[in-house]
């Protein structure tokens, strides 16, 4: 595939990204609710309906099947390496990129605690949805790291593994490639002109 029909997949991608955010700003309407400075605000209407079908726990934890419950202690041991993942990997960023000439990663653009805030959930579903949240934000974020870190140590892309890509994969070379793996490596190294600086990007971007 060549270079130039990677950079326009790359081009549809955005687009996509786009018309994903018009959608999700369509559904702030549907749903009654505003998102400002990375809070939903729902309407008080809203808030009362969702009240009403919250589930109380007695009656959530009769409802949970009997091995559901039964394998939450192994669930929630998962917690342990993912703190450990989070500290590691902050600590690395925070110490090598800076060295390497890496733009950080913002960390808050990959975790969002705000199910807690659905009146329609009740403290388990609460409690479980946040935790999903931080495991999943923290594995985004360490994967953006490693993204960058590959793009700077070894920006190769890989014979056959459509598994393997992340948000930097589209600027490596290609599998086999050598002259341009020799002449063009040290411009890749520095080539992060595309990422965002200064505070978290979170908010929605202007679509215009």
């Amino acid at each position: 595939m060549s270079s130039r029909r990677i950079d326009s997949i790359v081009a549809q991608i955005k687009a996509l990204e786009k018309e994903l955010i018009r959608e999700s700003r369509n559904k702030e309407t549907r749903f009654c609710y505003s998102f400002h400075q990375k809070k939903a605000k729902f309407t008080q209407a809203a808030k009362s309906r969702h009240r009403l079908l919250r589930l109380n726990l007695s009656r959530y934890f009769t409802r949970s099947k009997f091995f559901n419950l039964l394998s939450a202690p192994i669930i929630w041991m998962c917690l342990i390496p993912l703190v450990l993942l989070d500290v590691f990997v902050t600590l690395y960023q925070a110490i090598c990129f800076p060295i390497y000439g890496i733009p950080k990663v913002i960390r808050d653009d990959y975790i969002s605690f705000d199910r807690h805030r659905l009146s329609y959930l009740n403290f388990m579903e609460k409690l479980n949805c946040e935790y999903c949240a931080y495991a999943n934000g923290i594995l985004a974020y360490a994967t953006e790291i490693a993204g960058r870190t590959e793009q700077h140590w070894c920006p190769i892309k890989h014979a056959g593994c459509s598994k393997c890509t992340h948000s930097r994969y589209h600027k490596f070379i290609d599998y086999g490639d050598a002259e341009k793996y020799r002449r063009d490596v040290e411009i890749l190294r520095r080539s992060y002109e595309d990422i965002p600086t200064g505070k978290s990007n979170q908010e929605p971007p202007d679509l215009q």
